[in-house]
C-alpha cells in the first residue's frame, strides 16, 4: 500500500503546484510508481506543470460520479515512466465534492501506487480540508518571507488538527541573501508547530519558463531547482540526504 502526501500552502504564490509536479516527477524517476491528483477544484493547473494539458480529459469527479473507473480516468505520462495524473473537475466548487467519497477514492488509489501526491488548494478552506483528510503525510510549501511562513504555520496547525502527524516544511524560491534571516524564522516555525524542514529550493526562473512551455521541470534543460526537488524526493523515499545551503 502506498503513501498519500498532501502538498499545501498557507497562501497562493509559493510555487506549491510546481513543487507537486517536480517532486512527483522525481519520485517517478527514482522508480516509484507515483500518482498526482489535482485537488484544486475549479482552479486546476497541475496539468500545465506536467505538460499534460492535451492528454488529460477526465477528472476525479468522473470517478466519484461513476462515469469512469479510476483506471480509465488516470492519465499515464507519455515521457516520464512511473508517473500518472488525475485532474480536478474544472467547473465545480469544493463544496460540491462529497468529502467522504473523495477520501474513499484516495484510499483505493493508494493501493495501486507507491506514492499519491495531492495538490491541495492554497489556504485553509474547505478544499484544503478535503485534500488533507486521507493524507498520511503533508508538505507545506512556503517562500522566504515572514508572512508566507506565518501562513504556513497556520496550515501546519490545521493539518495537525485534521490528524496528519507527519508534516514537513519546504522553503521554496530561496535566495542566498535570505539564508541567515531565514534560519531563525524557520526554527521558530518548527518549534511552534513541530514540523521538520525537508528541503530548501533556490529561486530559479526556469521553474516558470518550463511551466509556461508545458515541459515538466525535470525534463527542462539547465535548471538548478530540479536538483533540490530530487533531494526532497529522495528524503521522502527514506534516503538520508543532507540539506545543503552552499549551492543555493
Amino acid at each position: 500500500m502506498g503513501k498519500v502526501i498532501v502538498v499545501a500552502s498557507g497562501k497562493g504564490g509559493t510555487g506549491k503546484t510546481a513543487t507537486v509536479g517536480a517532486v512527483a516527477s522525481c519520485l517517478a524517476a527514482l522508480g516509484h510508481k507515483t500518482l498526482c491528483i489535482d485537488f484544486d477544484v475549479g482552479l486546476r493547473n497541475l496539468d500545465i506543470c506536467l505538460g499534460l494539458t492535451e492528454y488529460s480529459v477526465a477528472d476525479f469527479n468522473d470517478v466519484l460520479s461513476g462515469t469512469l473507473s479510476p483506471e480509465l480516468a488516470v492519465t499515464q505520462h507519455p515521457a516520464i515512466e512511473n508517473l500518472y495524473f488525475l485532474s480536478a473537475p474544472p467547473f465545480l466548487r469544493p463544496e460540491d465534492i462529497d468529502e467522504a467519497a473523495a477520501a474513499g477514492l484516495i484510499g483505493r488509489l493508494k493501493e495501486d501506487y507507491d506514492y499519491v501526491l495531492i495538490d491541495a488548494p492554497a489556504g485553509i478552506g474547505p478544499g484544503f480540508r478535503q485534500a488533507a483528510r486521507a493524507a498520511d503525510m503533508a508538505l507545506v510549501v512556503v517562500i522566504s518571507d515572514l508572512a508566507s511562513i506565518r501562513d504556513g504555520q497556520r496550515a501546519m496547525q490545521q493539518l495537525k488538527e485534521l490528524g496528519v502527524e507527519e508534516i514537513r516544511l519546504v522553503v521554496n524560491r530561496v535566495r542566498p541573501k535570505d539564508l541567515r534571516r531565514l534560519q531563525t524564522t524557520i526554527d521558530d516555525a518548527i518549534d511552534n508547530v513541530g514540523a521538520r524542514l525537508i528541503g530548501l529550493v533556490p529561486e530559479d526562473e526556469n521553474v516558470y519558463l518550463s511551466a509556461n512551455r508545458q515541459i515538466p521541470l525535470v525534463l527542462y534543460e539547465q535548471n538548478k531547482a530540479a536538483r533540490y526537488f530530487l533531494d526532497i524526493a529522495r528524503r521522502i523515499a527514506g534516503e538520508d540526504v543532507p540539506i545543503r545551503t552552499r549551492r543555493l
